[in-house]
């Protein structure tokens, strides 16, 4: 017994036991060799196998084989796990690039009638015609190991994310007009608050629609909340349609106020109904210049003709890029009058629908906002 006592009283210095916390890895590392270090310092204390198994709560021969290896390896290295060989990898290099070739292609492409493919039937294929493209290996491949190898190349194949074409050879100028009318925008302003005079006679408006707006009725009253009981309002989940109505609204960048009108539907006679509501509310000498997309209503012919039967400058007309909707103001008052006052919203007809809506246009005038633009602002010419 006293050259186990010896050899371990010889390795076990004060820094070689401190080292063993700052080299564990984790914290399941960390008590291993918390509890073999442990063994080790009760066995200098009582050389005694069945002693400190005892009174560690481990088996004596757990205790011998912790210092067999610290008088054969050093106690350092009797703390650590002993180095499993494990299986060998029976994937090889070659037959994981085929299948993270193969995960890039469509599912389609290679006779099924799924779109993109999925795990499960990504494993299939490689079991039945990896063998034949010379990856013997994957003959018996499982739905598993696909996910982890597909994991490691960071390829996820059974999913897909949108992305926007740009089809619009002539974006950045259409885009840089939009932003040189933000940027007249912000001149004004700044002019308007230097100077008490009346500035420029201009109004800028920013211009859209948001059709669809259903008009639901609920087929049982909604349920109250009651404290302590149920936090929110209980609502039956059939409903019943009366239709779908169109919003047409433009917002002065200058003052805020919202304009607004609710149709049916908003064909160029819709467009043009509007246009004559704009009319109506600036004095005649006002320039009104609208940001709007190209829709078709937008550049028709019954909508050219009324523009044309107006008084040169009265109306000046500056379009977004296709597929550039993202850069009219409006869009931003469109969700928020959507989550503020149609999220959840149930009427029992069309008329009470437009009636709310008109409403809630209403009381946003009262207390007006004033959007503005500040993205690539300073790239307006």
């Amino acid at each position: 017994m006293a050259r186990w006592r010896h050899a371990i009283e010889l390795a076990m210095s004060d820094e070689e036991i401190g080292s063993l916390i700052t080299l564990s890895r984790s914290r399941t590392e960390l008590a291993r060799r918390v509890e073999r270090a442990r063994m080790l310092l009760a066995y200098r204390e009582n050389p005694s196998f069945f002693a400190v198994g005892q009174s560690l709560g481990v088996h004596h021969q757990t205790v011998e084989r912790c210092v067999e290896r610290a008088l054969a390896f050093g106690p350092l290295a009797a703390l650590d796990d002993r180095p499993h060989p494990g299986k060998e990898p029976t994937i090889t290099p070659e037959a994981k690039a085929w299948l993270v070739s193969l995960a890039c292609d469509k599912a389609r492409e290679h006779g099924y009638p799924h779109e993109l493919w999925t795990t499960r039937l990504l494993a299939r294929h490689a079991r039945e015609h990896g063998p034949a493209a010379g990856h013997a290996c994957l003959a018996r491949l499982v739905q598993g190991t696909v996910c982890k190898i597909l994991g490691n190349e960071e390829i996820k194949p059974h999913k897909v994310r949108y992305y926007l074409e740009n089809r619009d050879a002539e974006f950045e100028q259409k885009m840089a007009q939009v932003l040189c009318v933000y940027r007249e925008v912000q001149v004004l302003k700044k002019a308007a608050a230097k100077s008490k005079k009346p500035g420029k006679s201009v109004a800028i408006v920013s211009y859209d629609e948001k059709p669809g707006i259903q008009a639901l009725a609920t087929t049982a009253p909604d349920l109250p909340p009651v404290p302590g009981v149920h936090a929110t309002f209980a609502r039956d989940h059939e409903y019943k349609r009366h239709g779908t109505l169109s919003l047409l609204a433009g917002i002065d960048l200058l003052t805020g106020k919202v304009h607004a009108l609710v149709k049916d539907r908003h064909r160029s006679r819709e467009f043009i109904e509007f246009l004559k509501l704009l009319d109506a509310a600036y004095p005649a000498a006002t320039a009104i210049k609208l940001i709007l997309d190209n829709h078709s209503a937008h550049i028709s012919k019954e909508t050219r003709a009324w523009l044309d039967s107006r008084p040169v400058g009265r109306f000046e007309l500056t379009f977004t890029p296709k597929h550039g909707s993202w850069l009219n103001l409006i869009e931003g008052f469109f969700s928020k009058f959507a989550r503020s006052v149609l999220r959840h919203i149930r009427v029992t007809s069309k008329h009470e629908l437009k009636g709310r809506i008109m409403s809630g246009i209403e009381d946003i005038n009262r207390h007006p906002v004033i959007h503005t633009w500040s993205y690539k602002l300073a790239e307006a010419a």
